[in-house]
Protein backbone atom coordinates (compact mmCIF):
# COMPACT_ATOMS: atom_id res chain seq x y z
CA UNK A 1 0.00 0.00 0.00
CA UNK A 2 2.49 2.63 -1.13
CA UNK A 3 0.34 4.35 -3.73
CA UNK A 4 -0.26 7.98 -2.94
CA UNK A 5 -3.87 7.80 -4.02
CA UNK A 6 -5.94 4.77 -3.20
CA UNK A 7 -9.47 4.45 -4.48
CA UNK A 8 -11.20 1.79 -2.43
CA UNK A 9 -13.25 -0.65 -4.45
CA UNK A 10 -16.19 -2.83 -3.55
CA UNK A 11 -19.40 -1.71 -1.93
CA UNK A 12 -20.10 -2.80 1.65
CA UNK A 13 -23.40 -4.62 2.06
CA UNK A 14 -25.79 -2.58 4.12
CA UNK A 15 -24.26 0.86 3.53
CA UNK A 16 -27.00 3.40 4.03
CA UNK A 17 -28.83 4.84 1.04
CA UNK A 18 -27.74 8.24 2.31
CA UNK A 19 -24.06 7.38 2.08
CA UNK A 20 -24.45 5.86 -1.40
CA UNK A 21 -26.12 8.99 -2.73
CA UNK A 22 -23.27 11.35 -1.88
CA UNK A 23 -20.35 12.53 -3.96
CA UNK A 24 -17.16 10.63 -3.05
CA UNK A 25 -15.66 11.76 0.24
CA UNK A 26 -11.99 12.67 0.00
CA UNK A 27 -9.69 11.93 2.93
CA UNK A 28 -6.19 13.35 3.15
CA UNK A 29 -3.68 11.33 5.16
CA UNK A 30 -0.38 13.03 5.92
CA UNK A 31 1.86 10.75 7.96
CA UNK A 32 5.49 9.75 8.44
CA UNK A 33 6.50 7.00 6.00
CA UNK A 34 10.27 7.53 5.77
CA UNK A 35 13.14 8.22 8.15
CA UNK A 36 13.52 7.36 11.82
CA UNK A 37 9.84 7.58 12.67
CA UNK A 38 8.53 5.72 9.64
CA UNK A 39 7.37 2.66 11.58
CA UNK A 40 4.83 4.74 13.48
CA UNK A 41 3.27 6.27 10.39
CA UNK A 42 3.31 2.99 8.49
CA UNK A 43 1.39 1.32 11.32
CA UNK A 44 -1.19 4.13 11.47
CA UNK A 45 -1.63 3.94 7.70
CA UNK A 46 -1.90 0.16 7.67
CA UNK A 47 -4.42 0.06 10.51
CA UNK A 48 -6.51 2.76 8.83
CA UNK A 49 -6.44 1.07 5.45
CA UNK A 50 -7.28 -2.33 6.95
CA UNK A 51 -10.52 -0.85 8.29
CA UNK A 52 -11.23 0.75 4.92
CA UNK A 53 -10.70 -2.53 3.10
CA UNK A 54 -12.96 -4.35 5.53
CA UNK A 55 -15.67 -1.73 4.96
CA UNK A 56 -15.43 -2.12 1.18
CA UNK A 57 -16.59 1.41 0.45
CA UNK A 58 -16.25 2.81 -3.07
CA UNK A 59 -17.53 6.26 -2.07
CA UNK A 60 -14.33 7.23 -0.24
CA UNK A 61 -10.96 8.19 -1.70
CA UNK A 62 -7.87 8.28 0.53
CA UNK A 63 -4.91 10.40 -0.55
CA UNK A 64 -1.74 9.38 1.31
CA UNK A 65 1.46 11.46 1.52
CA UNK A 66 4.73 11.21 3.45
CA UNK A 67 5.51 14.24 5.61
CA UNK A 68 9.12 13.05 6.13
CA UNK A 69 8.72 14.28 9.74
CA UNK A 70 9.23 17.85 8.47
CA UNK A 71 6.75 20.56 9.56
CA UNK A 72 7.28 22.67 6.42
CA UNK A 73 6.52 19.72 4.16
CA UNK A 74 3.46 18.80 6.23
CA UNK A 75 2.11 22.33 5.86
CA UNK A 76 2.70 22.30 2.09
CA UNK A 77 0.94 18.96 1.74
CA UNK A 78 -2.01 20.12 3.84
CA UNK A 79 -2.38 23.31 1.79
CA UNK A 80 -2.38 21.30 -1.44
CA UNK A 81 -4.88 18.76 -0.14
CA UNK A 82 -7.28 21.44 1.04
CA UNK A 83 -6.93 23.87 -1.86
CA UNK A 84 -6.33 21.54 -4.83
CA UNK A 85 -7.51 18.08 -3.79
CA UNK A 86 -10.59 19.47 -2.01
CA UNK A 87 -10.39 17.00 0.88
CA UNK A 88 -13.26 16.82 3.37
CA UNK A 89 -11.37 15.11 6.22
CA UNK A 90 -7.72 14.97 7.18
CA UNK A 91 -5.82 12.54 9.40
CA UNK A 92 -2.51 10.76 9.90
CA UNK A 93 -0.05 13.06 11.69
CA UNK A 94 2.22 11.32 14.21
CA UNK A 95 4.36 14.10 15.67
CA UNK A 96 2.97 16.93 17.80
CA UNK A 97 5.18 19.63 16.29
CA UNK A 98 3.72 18.74 12.89
CA UNK A 99 0.22 18.66 14.38
CA UNK A 100 0.65 22.18 15.72
CA UNK A 101 1.87 23.34 12.30
CA UNK A 102 -1.05 21.79 10.38
CA UNK A 103 -4.19 21.28 12.45
CA UNK A 104 -5.16 24.84 13.53
CA UNK A 105 -5.15 26.07 9.92
CA UNK A 106 -6.92 22.94 8.68
CA UNK A 107 -9.89 23.17 11.03
CA UNK A 108 -10.10 26.94 10.62
CA UNK A 109 -10.83 26.29 6.93
CA UNK A 110 -13.77 24.04 7.82
CA UNK A 111 -12.00 20.72 7.19
CA UNK A 112 -12.46 18.01 9.81
CA UNK A 113 -9.30 16.63 11.40
CA UNK A 114 -9.29 13.20 13.07
CA UNK A 115 -6.02 12.62 14.90
CA UNK A 116 -4.87 8.99 15.11
CA UNK A 117 -1.91 9.89 17.32
CA UNK A 118 -0.61 13.37 18.19
CA UNK A 119 -2.57 15.01 21.02
CA UNK A 120 -0.78 18.22 22.08
CA UNK A 121 -2.10 19.96 25.17
CA UNK A 122 -2.63 23.20 23.25
CA UNK A 123 -5.31 21.56 21.08
CA UNK A 124 -7.04 19.95 24.05
CA UNK A 125 -7.32 23.20 26.00
CA UNK A 126 -7.64 26.77 24.80
CA UNK A 127 -6.84 25.79 21.21
CA UNK A 128 -9.60 23.20 20.90
CA UNK A 129 -11.86 23.34 17.88
CA UNK A 130 -15.24 21.84 17.05
CA UNK A 131 -13.81 20.21 13.89
CA UNK A 132 -10.86 18.59 15.66
CA UNK A 133 -11.22 15.11 17.16
CA UNK A 134 -8.46 13.08 18.78
CA UNK A 135 -9.08 9.35 18.57
CA UNK A 136 -5.93 8.27 20.44
CA UNK A 137 -5.37 10.21 23.68
CA UNK A 138 -4.25 13.60 24.93
CA UNK A 139 -0.44 13.62 25.04
CA UNK A 140 -0.20 13.63 28.84
CA UNK A 141 -2.45 10.59 29.39
CA UNK A 142 -0.15 7.59 29.12
CA UNK A 143 2.52 9.46 31.08
CA UNK A 144 0.06 10.31 33.84
CA UNK A 145 -0.72 6.62 34.07
CA UNK A 146 2.98 5.82 34.34
CA UNK A 147 3.31 8.26 37.23
CA UNK A 148 0.39 6.57 38.96
CA UNK A 149 1.99 3.16 38.37
CA UNK A 150 5.34 4.37 39.75
CA UNK A 151 3.59 5.27 43.01
CA UNK A 152 2.10 1.80 43.41
CA UNK A 153 5.45 0.19 42.50
CA UNK A 154 7.06 2.02 45.42
CA UNK A 155 9.38 4.32 43.48
CA UNK A 156 10.18 7.63 45.16
CA UNK A 157 12.89 9.31 43.06
CA UNK A 158 12.64 9.22 39.24
CA UNK A 159 15.05 10.39 36.59
CA UNK A 160 12.85 11.55 33.70
CA UNK A 161 13.75 12.32 30.09
CA UNK A 162 12.01 13.04 26.77
CA UNK A 163 12.69 14.84 23.47
CA UNK A 164 12.38 18.62 23.48
CA UNK A 165 9.21 19.07 21.43
CA UNK A 166 5.52 19.50 22.38
CA UNK A 167 4.78 15.82 23.06
CA UNK A 168 7.99 15.45 25.08
CA UNK A 169 7.14 18.40 27.29
CA UNK A 170 3.57 17.11 27.70
CA UNK A 171 5.00 13.68 28.60
CA UNK A 172 7.09 14.83 31.53
CA UNK A 173 4.34 17.20 32.67
CA UNK A 174 1.92 14.27 32.69
CA UNK A 175 4.27 11.98 34.61
CA UNK A 176 4.89 14.59 37.27
CA UNK A 177 1.20 15.37 37.57
CA UNK A 178 0.58 11.91 39.03
CA UNK A 179 3.96 10.90 40.47
CA UNK A 180 4.12 11.58 44.21
CA UNK A 181 7.88 11.13 44.61
CA UNK A 182 10.83 13.37 43.81
CA UNK A 183 12.39 14.02 40.42
CA UNK A 184 16.12 13.36 40.53
CA UNK A 185 16.64 15.12 37.22
CA UNK A 186 14.48 16.30 34.29
CA UNK A 187 16.29 16.09 30.95
CA UNK A 188 15.16 17.04 27.44
CA UNK A 189 17.02 15.51 24.50
CA UNK A 190 17.11 16.51 20.87
CA UNK A 191 14.27 15.19 18.71
CA UNK A 192 15.74 12.35 16.65
CA UNK A 193 18.78 11.90 18.90
CA UNK A 194 20.44 8.48 18.73
CA UNK A 195 23.44 8.78 21.11
CA UNK A 196 22.48 8.72 24.79
CA UNK A 197 25.88 8.20 26.42
CA UNK A 198 25.72 11.55 28.23
CA UNK A 199 22.19 10.98 29.51
CA UNK A 200 22.99 7.46 30.70
CA UNK A 201 26.01 8.83 32.58
CA UNK A 202 23.70 11.35 34.25
CA UNK A 203 21.30 8.56 35.19
CA UNK A 204 24.11 6.47 36.66
CA UNK A 205 25.14 9.32 38.96
CA UNK A 206 21.66 10.66 39.77
CA UNK A 207 20.74 8.60 42.81
CA UNK A 208 17.38 7.81 41.17
CA UNK A 209 15.50 4.59 41.97
CA UNK A 210 13.67 4.59 38.62
CA UNK A 211 13.98 6.01 35.10
CA UNK A 212 10.98 7.27 33.19
CA UNK A 213 11.57 7.94 29.50
CA UNK A 214 9.51 8.87 26.48
CA UNK A 215 11.51 8.20 23.31
CA UNK A 216 9.33 6.94 20.45
CA UNK A 217 10.51 5.19 17.30
CA UNK A 218 14.22 4.99 16.55
CA UNK A 219 15.07 7.13 19.57
CA UNK A 220 13.66 4.50 21.93
CA UNK A 221 15.47 1.68 20.13
CA UNK A 222 18.81 3.48 20.48
CA UNK A 223 18.27 4.39 24.13
CA UNK A 224 17.17 0.96 25.35
CA UNK A 225 20.03 -0.79 23.54
CA UNK A 226 22.60 1.61 24.95
CA UNK A 227 21.06 1.47 28.42
CA UNK A 228 21.25 -2.34 28.46
CA UNK A 229 24.88 -2.25 27.31
CA UNK A 230 25.80 0.32 29.98
CA UNK A 231 25.15 -2.03 32.87
CA UNK A 232 23.09 0.56 34.74
CA UNK A 233 20.48 -1.45 36.62
CA UNK A 234 18.01 1.26 37.66
CA UNK A 235 14.53 0.04 36.58
CA UNK A 236 13.00 1.57 33.45
CA UNK A 237 9.39 2.72 33.12
CA UNK A 238 7.90 4.04 29.90
CA UNK A 239 4.72 4.74 28.02
CA UNK A 240 3.67 2.29 25.33
CA UNK A 241 5.52 4.45 22.78
CA UNK A 242 8.84 3.44 24.38
CA UNK A 243 7.97 -0.28 24.23
CA UNK A 244 5.84 -0.42 21.12
CA UNK A 245 5.72 -3.63 19.10
CA UNK A 246 8.13 -2.24 16.52
CA UNK A 247 10.62 -1.16 19.17
CA UNK A 248 10.50 -4.55 20.93
CA UNK A 249 11.55 -6.37 17.79
CA UNK A 250 14.58 -4.13 17.41
CA UNK A 251 15.59 -4.00 21.08
CA UNK A 252 15.29 -7.68 21.95
CA UNK A 253 15.57 -9.25 25.39
CA UNK A 254 16.76 -6.01 27.02
CA UNK A 255 13.10 -4.99 27.22
CA UNK A 256 11.87 -8.14 29.02
CA UNK A 257 10.01 -7.41 32.24
CA UNK A 258 9.75 -3.65 31.71
CA UNK A 259 6.41 -2.07 32.61
CA UNK A 260 4.74 0.48 30.36
CA UNK A 261 1.35 2.15 30.07
CA UNK A 262 -1.14 2.05 27.19
CA UNK A 263 -4.79 2.58 26.36
CA UNK A 264 -4.56 -0.45 24.05
CA UNK A 265 -3.01 -3.90 24.09
CA UNK A 266 -3.22 -6.90 21.81
CA UNK A 267 -4.65 -8.94 24.68
CA UNK A 268 -7.66 -6.71 25.41
CA UNK A 269 -10.41 -9.29 25.43
CA UNK A 270 -13.24 -8.08 23.22
CA UNK A 271 -14.42 -9.41 19.83
CA UNK A 272 -13.41 -6.31 17.87
CA UNK A 273 -9.87 -6.31 19.19
CA UNK A 274 -9.36 -10.04 18.76
CA UNK A 275 -10.60 -9.85 15.18
CA UNK A 276 -8.42 -6.80 14.50
CA UNK A 277 -5.25 -8.48 15.79
CA UNK A 278 -5.93 -11.60 13.71
CA UNK A 279 -6.78 -9.63 10.55
CA UNK A 280 -3.78 -7.33 10.87
CA UNK A 281 -1.40 -10.27 11.26
CA UNK A 282 -2.96 -12.01 8.27
CA UNK A 283 -2.77 -8.88 6.09
CA UNK A 284 0.68 -7.59 7.03
CA UNK A 285 2.53 -10.53 8.57
CA UNK A 286 3.32 -8.80 11.86
CA UNK A 287 1.71 -8.10 15.21
CA UNK A 288 -0.13 -4.76 15.34
CA UNK A 289 1.12 -1.90 17.51
CA UNK A 290 -0.93 0.65 19.39
CA UNK A 291 -0.37 2.96 16.39
CA UNK A 292 -2.04 0.41 14.12
CA UNK A 293 -4.96 0.10 16.54
CA UNK A 294 -5.33 3.89 16.57
CA UNK A 295 -5.38 4.04 12.77
CA UNK A 296 -7.98 1.27 12.70
CA UNK A 297 -10.18 3.01 15.27
CA UNK A 298 -9.85 6.36 13.50
CA UNK A 299 -11.09 4.87 10.23
CA UNK A 300 -14.00 3.12 11.92
CA UNK A 301 -15.04 6.29 13.75
CA UNK A 302 -15.03 8.13 10.42
CA UNK A 303 -16.99 5.37 8.70
CA UNK A 304 -19.62 5.35 11.45
CA UNK A 305 -20.15 9.08 11.00
CA UNK A 306 -20.26 8.83 7.21
CA UNK A 307 -23.08 6.30 7.52
CA UNK A 308 -25.12 9.06 9.16
CA UNK A 309 -24.11 12.31 7.48
CA UNK A 310 -21.81 13.92 4.94
CA UNK A 311 -19.05 16.40 5.82
CA UNK A 312 -21.00 18.74 3.50
CA UNK A 313 -23.46 18.96 6.40
CA UNK A 314 -20.86 19.82 9.05
CA UNK A 315 -23.24 20.07 12.01
CA UNK A 316 -24.73 16.64 11.35
CA UNK A 317 -21.36 15.07 10.59
CA UNK A 318 -19.85 16.58 13.74
CA UNK A 319 -22.72 15.23 15.83
CA UNK A 320 -22.19 11.78 14.32
CA UNK A 321 -18.49 11.89 15.21
CA UNK A 322 -19.32 13.00 18.75
CA UNK A 323 -21.65 10.01 19.13
CA UNK A 324 -18.69 7.67 18.46
CA UNK A 325 -21.07 4.89 17.46
CA UNK A 326 -18.46 2.32 16.43
CA UNK A 327 -16.84 -0.78 17.88
CA UNK A 328 -13.42 0.23 19.17
CA UNK A 329 -10.49 -2.12 19.68
CA UNK A 330 -10.38 -0.65 23.19
CA UNK A 331 -13.95 -1.63 24.05
CA UNK A 332 -15.87 1.28 25.55
CA UNK A 333 -15.06 4.54 23.76
CA UNK A 334 -16.43 8.03 24.37
CA UNK A 335 -15.33 11.59 23.72
CA UNK A 336 -15.03 14.20 26.43
CA UNK A 337 -16.25 17.79 25.95
CA UNK A 338 -13.04 18.74 24.10
CA UNK A 339 -13.28 15.83 21.62
CA UNK A 340 -10.57 13.77 23.35
CA UNK A 341 -11.16 10.22 24.59
CA UNK A 342 -12.29 9.18 28.03
CA UNK A 343 -10.80 5.72 28.53
CA UNK A 344 -9.00 3.24 30.76
CA UNK A 345 -5.19 3.21 30.66
CA UNK A 346 -3.46 -0.06 31.47
CA UNK A 347 -0.13 -1.18 32.87
CA UNK A 348 1.58 -3.70 30.57
CA UNK A 349 4.64 -5.89 31.02
CA UNK A 350 6.99 -6.90 28.22
CA UNK A 351 6.87 -10.70 27.91
CA UNK A 352 7.93 -13.42 25.48
CA UNK A 353 5.08 -15.31 23.78
CA UNK A 354 5.92 -18.13 21.34
CA UNK A 355 9.35 -16.65 20.80
CA UNK A 356 8.07 -13.12 20.09
CA UNK A 357 8.42 -10.16 22.45
CA UNK A 358 5.11 -8.46 23.13
CA UNK A 359 3.11 -6.82 25.93
CA UNK A 360 0.47 -8.18 28.28
CA UNK A 361 -1.82 -6.27 30.60
CA UNK A 362 -1.01 -6.67 34.30
CA UNK A 363 -3.23 -3.95 35.76
CA UNK A 364 -5.17 -0.73 35.24
CA UNK A 365 -3.39 2.51 36.08
CA UNK A 366 -6.24 4.96 35.46
CA UNK A 367 -9.95 4.33 34.89
CA UNK A 368 -12.17 6.51 32.68
CA UNK A 369 -9.42 9.07 32.32
CA UNK A 370 -10.17 12.22 30.38
CA UNK A 371 -7.51 14.91 30.33
CA UNK A 372 -6.29 17.84 32.40
CA UNK A 373 -7.09 20.50 29.79
CA UNK A 374 -10.78 19.93 29.01
CA UNK A 375 -11.94 22.69 31.34
CA UNK A 376 -9.88 25.18 29.31
CA UNK A 377 -11.80 24.30 26.12
CA UNK A 378 -14.63 26.68 25.23
CA UNK A 379 -16.29 25.05 22.23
Amino acid sequence: MTLKTIALAGLMAGVSTFAMAQEPVRVGMITTLSGGGAGLGIDVRDGFMLAMEQAGRDDIEVIIEDDERAPDRAVQLADRMIQSDDVDIMTGIIWSNLAMAVIPSTVAQGVFYLSPNAGPSQLAGAGCNENYFNVAWQNDNLHEAAGAYANTAGYSNSFILAPNYPAGRDALTGYQRMFEGDVAQEVYTQLGQTDYAAEISQIRNSGADSVYFFLPGGMGIAFVRQYAESGVDIPLIGPAFSFDQGILGAVGDAALGVHNTSQWSADIDNPTNMAFVEAFQAEYGRLPSLYASQGFDTANLMLSALDVASPDDPDAFRAALEAADFDSTRGDFAFGPNHHPIQDIYVREVVMVDGVLTNRIVGTALEDRGDAYADQCNM
